[in-house]
């Protein structure tokens, strides 16, 4: 195995201990930013752009103007709507350090793979007793191919398991380079209707189909279908997605997971909107109704993942 290089950087958003989803036994799933996606349902959208991101908090805010004062880009205005020219932000984090309540907060920081391995190890021995590892998740992981590659290959020479969940949209070269580092492979597959793709996801699901059959012939994959009301909720959807993952080699399950609004509050801090807004979760009888139609086409499923 080549070693791997501990001073590649690359930016995270977030990193989550003690999951027990996303892969086998107990896991820490690390966040990066950078996404081609824009899907409506998002519940990350803070990781679409890849540079670090500024979030104001006006219920917070007390008017002191002490960030202002400190921001050398002149970012930061006086009113609360529109308090942040966030395309302007450099992501110093100085008008943070000034806050006397938190009212402002950065989402995205460059970091090393050594530091990231250093925060892992401190559950190492919770990997090694229940079989579990590191999961990279995003955003879409593979708009940071190069950190991804060396922090995997880190993982791996310390006998973790290595998995990442993917929209599988990327160059092929991306995926034959970084695909091989990982014991386990979530891809999302979202629709078999391209003009339905693009309108809801921003993309074509064509690169998404190719990608899909050379990521089945490099590791271990499960296919996860984010299942989303007027969008592909339904059964006949859902059984073309499974006609569409029989062409796939070696892959016998698939996660359906069932749409939430959990992320909604982060478009208002980020002053996006959530164009789902009045969408409402699946009855837990329609979810079972559709792994029905997933398990009569042969495959294990499960709701959730």
């Amino acid at each position: 195995m080549n070693s791997s290089n501990n001073k590649t950087t690359g930016i995270v958003f977030d990193t989550q201990r003690f999951s027990v989803h996303d892969g086998p036994g107990i896991r820490t799933i690390v966040f990066l930013k950078g996404c081609p996606l824009s899907c409506l349902w998002c519940c990350n959208p803070e990781s679409q752009k890849m540079n670090p991101i500024l979030i104001f908090q006006s219920s917070k805010c007390i008017g002191c103007g002490r960030c202002i004062g400190i921001c050398e880009q002149g970012i930061l205005k006086g009113q609360k709507e529109g308090f942040i020219e966030s395309e302007k932000c450099i992501g110093c984090g100085k008008c943070i350090k000034v806050c006397p309540v938190d009212a402002l907060m950065l989402k995205g920081q460059r970091r090393t793979v050594e530091d990231v391995i250093n925060e892992l190890k401190k559950d190492e021995i919770h990997y090694r007793r229940s079989g579990g590892g590191i999961t990279i998740s995003g955003g879409e992981p593979l708009s940071q191919p190069n950190f991804a590659i060396e922090l995997l290959k880190e993982c791996q020479s310390k006998g973790w398991h290595t998995a990442m969940e993917t929209t599988g949209y990327a160059k092929p070269e991306v995926i034959e380079s970084v695909i091989p580092h990982l014991d386990l492979v979530l891809l999302d597959i979202k629709s078999m209707d391209a003009e339905k793709s693009k309108k809801y996801t921003g993309v074509s699901i064509e690169r998404i189909k190719e990608n899909a059959q050379r990521i089945v012939q490099l590791t271990k994959t499960v296919v996860r279908v984010p299942t989303i009301p007027g969008f592909n909720a339904t059964k006949q959807e859902i059984k073309e997605i499974c006609n569409f993952v029989k062409t796939l080699q070696g892959v016998e399950t698939i996660h359906l997971l069932p749409y939430h609004n959990f992320g909604e509050s982060k478009y208002e801090l980020l002053g996006m909107t959530y164009e789902m807004k009045y969408i409402e979760e699946i009855p837990k009888e329609e979810m079972e109704a559709l792994k029905k139609v997933v398990e009569e086409q042969g495959f294990q499923c499960m709701i959730g993942g």
